[in-house]
């Protein structure tokens, strides 16, 4: 789907100010609020925009230590193996990969040995042979995606005017 000019913009206002009522941002793009509510259903309806709800964080809800946990799995089992890792609240994303393991997944934890103990909930899944942890020190660049709007933006000769 191309994501032109004015979608740049109605989606740069999204990240920015996402409290902000739909009639607010017409009003500050100089559209009518028709129009922008179009441009959302269509950016809803083609999956650009994904979601509308708070980002909350892990560390601020007692859970401060991140780790990427790799997951090898027995052939055959890679889809059990994901449905019961949606039984455990601790594990905040997951995706099958390509490399050296099957699956990786984002854990957070309330310290080191409450992250050891969902590792070994982990390593019991029936299907799973052994897992591979990295511990995230720091982070170095939040989750983003405008600077990918804007790039794609500027693409299709959009900028993000």
């Amino acid at each position: 789907m191309a994501v032109d000019a004015l979608d740049t913009r109605i989606l740069r206002l999204l990240i920015e100010q996402p409290r902000t009522s739909v009639r607010e941002y017409a009003r500050i793009l100089g559209v009518a609020r028709g129009t922008l509510q179009a441009r959302l259903d269509r950016l809803e309806r083609d999956g650009v925009i994904t979601g509308t709800g708070p980002s909350l964080s892990p560390a601020a809800l007692g859970h401060p230590v991140l780790a990427f946990v790799h997951l090898e799995v027995t052939q055959g089992h890679l889809e059990e193996v994901g449905e019961a890792l949606a039984e455990v609240p601790e594990i905040i994303e997951a995706f099958s990969t390509t490399g050296g393991g099957d699956l990786l997944t984002r854990v957070v934890a309330r310290d080191n040995g409450h992250l050891e103990d969902v590792i070994q909930q982990l390593i019991q899944l029936p299907g799973v042979v052994r897992t591979r942890t990295e511990v995230a020190l720091r982070e170095r660049v939040a989750h983003r995606v405008l600077p990918l709007v804007e790039a794609v933006g500027r693409a299709t000769g959009g900028g993000a005017g």
